[in-house]
């Protein structure tokens, strides 16, 4: 995988030349700059996550046909996508109870020490 820039294209452009189940595809990847060497990368991971993907669909399937392959493919990920939102929902939703505890149990102590504080301030046991 490579990046290099696309004849006739802007020159600031750059693209990744990326190889998915046998297939060349030269996609946009940003222009010149480590932000860019970022996107890159991404686009590449990217695309070899998918080149893995099809290549296990096609292995266990009875399919040659590479459309085929890649909506069976695309189903696969979009499950995993699914279930990885599924997962960080339910995880989101158990931080905002853990800090809302973890929160009441700061106050609560912040509340002892306070009220600790002011006693040893007022000998009388008295706030007038």
């Amino acid at each position: 995988m490579t990046h290099q820039k696309h004849p006739g294209a802007n020159p600031e452009q750059a693209y990744v030349t990326v190889h998915i189940y046998d297939q060349t595809y030269h996609l946009s990847g940003g222009g010149p700059g480590s932000e860019s060497d970022q996107q890159r990368e991404h686009v590449q991971r990217l695309a070899a996550r998918v080149d893995a993907r099809m290549r296990a669909v096609a292995a266990v399937g009875r399919t040659a046909d590479s459309l085929r392959v890649a909506v069976l493919a695309a189903l696969n990920l979009a499950d995993e996508l699914a279930r990885a939102e599924e997962r960080l929902s339910t995880l989101k939703g158990t931080m905002d109870v853990a800090e809302s505890a973890s929160l009441h149990a700061r106050a609560a102590n912040l509340t002892y020490l306070l009220d600790s504080v002011l006693e040893e301030d007022d000998p009388a046991g008295s706030l007038a």
